[in-house]
């Protein structure tokens, strides 16, 4: 942990509470499912649950760890429970790899962001997890979208759509989030790595 957060976390909870504050983070993986429509729309999810309650995004969930489940089969088996598609692995394309740091403070995640070959012929129902809406890209500009969705996964998910990138966010507890593009694949070229310390907020600026 830096010491800005260290200083950060003391004048906030006081020193005899640091401590508590300290403690080790959970571990999690998750799968998210970028599914599009026939008209090339996206098919995002108004979440009913934690995390990111009320706030659009791609539907997934996480891994069976207890039962060692691949990413890939995690990611075939909850697009079946959340829209209905009988998917295979070789349905999947891995276009990115995620990992944030302390996300709310609570939790770090690993997450495997795929894009679902097969297109949706329709609208998949709403469940217990919220509500299912397809969308153009230009959109999305509108929506509530998580805070690390709309500073950079969803403009690297578009630069990187057909290849692959992978980086890393830490998250601060005063609200801020430092990115590492730490691999990037744009059609079959390497690019440069590069290191990002801005809130840059344009879903469509990276192409």
């Amino acid at each position: 942990m830096e010491i800005c957060d260290l200083l950060f976390l003391r004048s906030t909870f006081g020193t005899r509470n640091l401590k508590f504050r300290l403690m080790v983070l959970p571990y999690k993986v998750a799968t998210l499912l970028y599914c599009f429509s026939e008209r090339d729309e996206v098919l995002l999810l108004e979440r009913a649950q934690e995390p990111n309650r009320g706030l659009w995004s791609p539907c997934g969930g996480k891994l069976k760890m207890d039962s060692g489940e691949s990413p890939y089969a995690c990611a075939c088996r909850e697009a079946h429970e959340e829209t209905g598609l009988s998917l295979r692995p070789e349905d999947l394309h891995l276009t990115g790899l995620v990992s944030e740091h302390g996300f709310q403070g609570r939790t770090h995640w690993l997450m495997f962001l795929f894009e679902v070959k097969p297109r949706l012929k329709t609208l998949p129902p709403d469940h217990a997890e919220g509500r299912f809406q397809f969308f153009a890209r230009a959109a999305l500009e509108g929506l509530k979208l998580p805070q690390t969705d709309r500073e950079q996964i969803w403009p690297w998910f578009w630069r990187h759509r057909g290849g692959f990138f992978a980086a890393h966010c830490h998250c601060h507890p005063d609200g801020r989030n430092d990115w590492t593009l730490e691999e990037s694949t744009v059609s079959g070229l390497q690019s440069t790595v590069e290191r990002n310390r801005t809130g840059d907020s344009g879903l469509g600026t990276m192409d």
